[in-house]
């Protein structure tokens, strides 16, 4: 029988009410959101907190929405406790982003995305994460809050290694804001073993446009053993050039030269980084076809 070691239940009932609490309870405190992740490793006991502060009613992190006058631009906001679920089903996302949708589908099952969180499944900090791979494609930034103040930290820089983020034990991620950019396009893509599961491995793509000319580029790639999540060699490779095959196929060829995938239970080594390269083809190219608006029409060829 699997059974979570003893710990003291609170119930936070506003963001400054869970700070407090994560003060007192210090570095053995843990925030409890979905659980689908935090709570299978209480019960296998790879985490043994002392107190699980549920965050629950904290209701006004709950939200998606597009928010101007900045000068950056618009920006897409994603409260922390937004759903997955409101994920998949978002026009705005749909609108800007379509790997979002792509992501999302693939994401456990409906029961999980219905109660799995964005902020609890950034701060897992899973290598094979999905949600962490688009967000580090689009270069998100996440929003953390403490009881001194606010910081704003790259998506790309949140996860220090597996299971361990940047977030201190008296902070927690609040949001995360995804610029919009006109002109472009994304798409994701997962090989898994089964409908649900974690990746085998997984690449995202951002590309964005000015006539033929990627003058923006992002991946993400979970399950990889990507430093960051990403490749910057391949998408320096891309900006300023063409948005070829050539110029793709030499993004790919990068990707695979730069992970480290592990050999595992899901596969080894080599067909994994073989899936690298192959997957990141595949996203890049639809990712700029539609930026350019020639992606083909379901039913068209």
């Amino acid at each position: 029988m699997q059974v979570p070691a003893l710990f003291d239940y609170r119930r936070a009932s506003s963001i400054d009410d869970a700070l407090a609490l994560l003060e007192q309870g210090g570095e053995e405190a843990r925030l409890l959101a979905g659980g689908h992740s935090l709570l299978p490793m209480m019960k296998l006991r790879l985490a043994t907190p002392e107190t699980l502060i549920d965050i629950n009613d904290l209701t006004e992190l709950d939200y998606l929405r597009l928010e101007g006058g900045r000068a950056e631009g618009e920006v897409i906001a994603i409260g922390a406790m937004t759903r997955h679920a409101t994920l998949l089903d978002s026009p705005l996302l749909a609108e800007h982003y379509r790997i979002f949708a792509e992501a999302e589908r693939v994401i456990a099952d409906p029961l999980v995305r219905n109660r799995g969180t964005v902020g609890g499944s950034l701060c897992q900090a899973d290598p094979a994460e999905d949600l962490s791979a688009v967000c580090c494609a689009l270069r998100a930034e996440a929003v953390i809050r403490s009881s001194s103040g606010t910081r704003t930290l790259p998506v790309r820089e949140l996860d220090l290694g597996p299971y361990e983020t940047a977030v201190q034990p008296t902070e927690i991620l609040t949001e995360v804001r995804v610029p919009v950019r006109p002109g472009s396009g994304s798409a994701y893509a997962k090989v898994h073993r089964r409908a649900g599961d974690w990746a085998i491995a997984a690449a995202g793509a951002f590309v964005r446009l000015d006539g033929d000319t990627v003058v923006d580029a992002g991946l993400g790639l979970a399950a990889l053993g990507a430093p960051g999540m990403t490749c910057g060699a391949a998408e320096e490779g891309l900006i300023g050039g063409p948005a070829t095959a050539e110029a793709i196929d030499a993004a790919a060829r990068q990707v695979t030269e730069t992970v480290e995938p592990s050999t595992d239970q899901r596969g080894p080594a080599d067909y994994k980084r073989h899936l690298a390269g192959e997957l990141t083809r595949r996203v890049l190219r639809r990712a700029v076809a539609r930026a350019s608006g020639s992606e083909p029409q379901r039913g068209e060829h």
